[in-house]
């Protein structure tokens, strides 16, 4: 009695936390496991034998779709990276300079747009940047590009959908992290003499790097596999990670090749951010921050902000 008495009372968040941990692992990891094993299999003379293979993983690097989730990989990088360098600014606003009375109005604006389909934000983009939509005619009228400029099936497009429909994740982790930074921080930086860039480049920047390591990563993971942005605003003649995945399953019906390419797919950033991760860990290892330096040394805290 004394044990179940415990195990409610202290773990009773863990308890009520189950029930998810169960969802997520019958509904998301399983399923990927199902491809990975999925993936090494390959049917005999017969389809009651079945033997394990790499065929179709080197048929995938032997061919483009290697070359496709290195594409996939630039595009959700850029993607990543032009919604941080948008998404900050906002992010800053919000939670520096707006008041209580319109901040609540100004994140319901932001976000409304996630509210409706990505189908329907999609075609909003496409009927906009079409030869003859508004933002091209604007623009021709404007002198700014010429009537020959195609603003639709290109790069230029897959970036401006992308970015779009992502930068909310980005500038949501970024606005929680900020907003709930102690504002004496900034009042002792600035009675210690540092200016404002100095402050925001030594206080509010480090402390907002858990808001956009968060950011980058919802927005990366998803825009890695996105495969609708690029299907209708890239035309043909673009092909990333997502497209390949839905014609090997739905137009191919090569499920063990898809597979493969799913799971490539699925450990190739992974790989790549785990590596970029531990070299920033092994860099802020190796260069022992100032500050702590500092502290071993004597020196005064108002030098470190001078």
């Amino acid at each position: 009695m004394k044990f179940l008495k415990h195990i409610i009372t202290d773990e009773y968040p863990f308890l009520l936390a189950c029930p998810t941990f169960l969802w997520e692992f019958i509904f998301l990891y399983l399923p990927l496991f199902a491809l990975l094993f999925f993936s090494f299999l390959d049917y005999g003379t017969t389809y009651d034998s079945l033997n394990f293979t790499l065929v179709h993983y080197t048929t995938i690097f032997k061919t483009i779709y290697f070359r496709v989730i290195i594409d996939s990989f630039i595009l959700a990088t850029a993607t990543a990276t032009l919604c941080f360098f948008i998404a900050y600014p906002v992010a800053y606003f919000l939670a520096m300079k707006v008041s209580k009375r319109f901040r609540t109005f100004l994140l319901f604006s932001l976000i409304l747009p996630s509210w409706t389909s990505l189908i329907i934000q999609i075609y909003a983009w496409f009927f906009l940047l079409e030869k003859n939509g508004l933002l091209s005619r604007t623009l021709c009228q404007l002198k700014l590009i010429s009537p020959t400029t195609h603003l639709l099936n290109n790069y230029f497009s897959i970036l401006v959908g992308m970015v779009s429909c992502f930068l909310p994740f980005m500038i949501l982790p970024i606005y929680a992290v900020l907003e709930k930074m102690d504002k004496k921080f900034l009042e002792a930086s600035a009675d210690l003499g540092a200016g404002r860039f100095e402050t925001f480049k030594r206080v509010v920047f480090p402390i907002s790097l858990p808001g956009v390591y968060t950011g980058f990563l919802l927005v990366f993971i998803p825009a890695f596999g996105e495969f609708a942005i690029p299907s209708m605003l890239g035309g043909a003649k673009n092909m990333f990670w997502g497209n390949a995945i839905v014609d090997k399953f739905l137009i191919a019906c090569d499920w063990r090749s898809g597979s493969a390419l799913t799971s490539i797919g699925i450990f190739f950033p992974v790989c790549v951010l785990t590596c970029i991760y531990l070299i920033f860990k092994i860099i802020k290892a190796v260069r022992q921050p100032r500050y702590l330096k500092s502290a071993h040394a004597g020196q005064p805290f108002k030098d470190l902000l001078m």
